[in-house]
């Protein structure tokens, strides 16, 4: 078995000598140093990196929520769509949303649509909207033809939009006119 000799020259051993340096390959026991991040440098990485999800986690949330409040109001318009067809067919307004395919629909919160036909002189004495119909800041029923909404976040509705309670929903008002967000009507 043949051993081969690798020659280097004295100029190589000097540009090489930068990198034996620099990389520690001495096995020499006093030329070995040891490296490692101080405390104070770990403390800095995990104050960025809390900084950055401190930023980060408030930022995401709000775009899952309105991400969330998107989807209702589209599955609202949806079922206006639904509804109106209902009624051009029959003459008539659907009394729940089960008339129309869609009474096991959720919001994207996890609870069920509200769906809540106006009555009119005819169907009723004194005709008009029930008690349970959404309210305005001045009190007046937000539809005349039917109310359709999500109760937003906290699964929980008032009335009346001027109610804490209901600031989250998300509303169909003006008779189809606008959909979105009660805070915002």
């Amino acid at each position: 078995m043949r051993k081969y000799v690798i020659k280097i020259s004295v100029r190589k051993k000097q540009e090489l000598h930068w990198l034996s340096d620099s990389v520690f390959f001495s096995n020499r026991k006093g030329d070995f140093l040891q490296k490692a991040f101080t405390l104070v440098e770990l403390l800095l990485v995990i104050g960025i990196i809390a900084a950055l999800f401190g930023i980060g986690i408030p930022v995401y949330l709000n775009q899952l929520t309105r991400a969330k409040n998107t989807k209702a109001i589209s599955d609202i318009y949806s079922m206006s769509q639904q509804i109106e067809e209902f009624n051009m067919t029959n003459g008539d307004y659907p009394q729940n949303l089960a008339a129309i395919g869609r009474e096991k629909i959720t919001d994207p919160w996890g609870n069920p649509y509200a769906y809540l036909k106006m009555y009119f002189a005819s169907e009723k004495k004194g005709g008009g909207a029930p008690g349970d119909a959404r309210k305005d800041r001045f009190l007046v029923p937000l539809n005349n033809d039917y109310d359709l909404y999500s109760k937003g976040k906290d699964g929980k509705s008032a009335p009346a939009l001027t109610a804490k309670v209901s600031w989250d929903d998300v509303v169909r008002a003006n008779n189809g006119a606008f959909i979105g967000e009660a805070r915002k009507y």
